[in-house]
């Protein structure tokens, strides 16, 4: 029996699956499998009750495929589900662990470029003085500034990448401006990760986006952002381990090419939330989730 899935609704026919994932849930039961309805704006508002009240009783352990969960609405997110005898096959330390830089990164230190983090909420920008000391842990060169979760690559010149992050006065800015550009979506605080140079080939997408699931690499497909379709083989054999290390079930590790022929992690993050490109095959996708 195929493993059922939760998806989120559409904000305006809670009946229904959000349109983003209405491909996935389609073939979810196509393939004869049993799918139900989370209320993602409740459960941002901390109504968790409310965001699984469509779940049937006794639906049992499933996956969730929709839009990103804060570490801590996902567990309340579980919470709620075992009330109604059900849950996520995918449990609340390993969903941060593998949504949050910091849950990750010592494991993948060695496959990623160097980073450093403090916690910090929402509109509160660390100070100048503070900043230039987590700075200096980094190597010398460009550094990128993001929070736990996401950057700001839409905002690549004033809110994402530092040319020196030595330069004080620089540092606190672009990294002001990344605070006030994130707004209350803010995640755990900020990241500056040493900025690496990665080839630009127009035949392939530049960043790819590599599926796993129980430790194998099962699907890859081109990063969401990527405006290029085609993808490649990359090389994986030395990053397999980290994820295994992991723990998490069903991840996603973004990689590039260095100019040096290595091949890097960019991100890490939970496969529940990570965005399939508009090329991607959501058959083969849910395929996955299915056989769990």
């Amino acid at each position: 029996m195929p493993t059922p899935v939760l998806y989120c609704s559409d904000p305006l026919n809670p009946r229904r699956v959000d349109a983003h994932f209405a491909a996935e849930a389609h073939e979810v039961r196509a393939a004869g499998g049993d799918i139900a309805l989370i209320d993602h704006d409740a459960l941002l508002q901390g109504d968790a009750g409310r965001a699984v009240a469509r779940v049937p009783q006794g639906m049992g352990a499933a996956w969730y495929r929709g839009w990103m969960i804060p570490a801590d609405r996902y567990a309340d997110l579980s919470t709620a589900l075992l009330s109604r005898r059900s849950g996520l096959l995918t449990a609340p330390d390993r969903y941060r662990a593998a949504h949050e830089l910091p849950g990750w990164y010592e494991t993948f230190r060695e496959v990623t470029p160097a980073s450093v983090w403090r916690r910090t909420d929402p509109g509160q920008t660390p100070t100048a003085a503070e900043l230039s000391a987590l700075a200096a842990q980094l190597p010398a060169g460009p550094a990128v500034v993001k929070d736990f979760v996401k950057s700001r690559k839409d905002a690549w010149d004033e809110a994402c990448y530092i040319p020196d992050p030595a330069d004080g006065r620089q540092l606190h800015r672009i990294v002001g401006r990344f605070v006030e550009l994130q707004e209350q979506f803010l995640a755990g605080g900020i990241v500056l990760r040493t900025f690496e140079r990665f080839v630009r080939d127009e035949s392939i997408a530049p960043e790819l986006r590599v599926w796993w699931l129980d430790g194998e690499p099962r699907l890859i497909t081109p990063h969401p952002d990527s405006r290029i379709t085609a993808t490649t083989a990359p090389e994986l054999a030395h990053v397999a381990p980290a994820v295994r290390s992991l723990g998490c079930r069903f991840v996603t590790t973004d990689v590039a090419l260095r100019e040096d022929g290595a091949w890097r992690v960019i991100e890490v993050g939970d496969g529940q939330v990570s965005d399939l490109h508009p090329a991607g095959d959501p058959i083969a996708l849910t395929a996955l989730l299915a056989g769990e």
